[in-house]
């Protein structure tokens, strides 16, 4: 499976598609439903000065994520290679989502839309 594939599914899992998304109470904006506190840290990691609004942006939504996932989805942290799985739960879940439990149904949500894709 492509990057492009995984990112897809998430955007379709979190909003359907919708760049102008806002979930969460508020505090999820864009396609990928980005807070402010992960824009931040992939900000500090990539050396860029976004902000959460940017990530109503898909493009620079999709940038941050890489730069989220460039941080704490490698294999030098999870000490094996990263999975699809991998990238979902740390995505939803934050650096440990990976091993959270709460994690979980979501990676199943998105393996369901991958699934499904794959079907097409």
């Amino acid at each position: 499976m492509s990057l492009l594939t995984l990112i897809l599914a998430l955007i379709s899992v979190e909003s359907n598609g919708d760049d102008n998304a806002i979930g969460d109470d508020g505090k999820a904006y864009g396609c990928l439903q980005l807070h402010a506190s992960y824009v931040a840290d992939a900000a500090e990691y990539a050396g860029e000065d976004w902000t959460h609004l940017d990530a109503f942006d898909r493009e620079t939504s999709i940038d941050i994520m890489l730069a989220y996932m460039s941080r704490y989805a490698t294999e030098a942290r999870l000490g094996r290679p990263v999975t699809a799985e991998d990238v979902a739960r740390i995505h939803n879940g934050g650096p440990s989502g990976w091993r959270k439990a709460s994690t979980e149904d979501y990676w199943i949500k998105v393996k369901s839309v991958l699934e499904a894709n794959a079907l097409k």
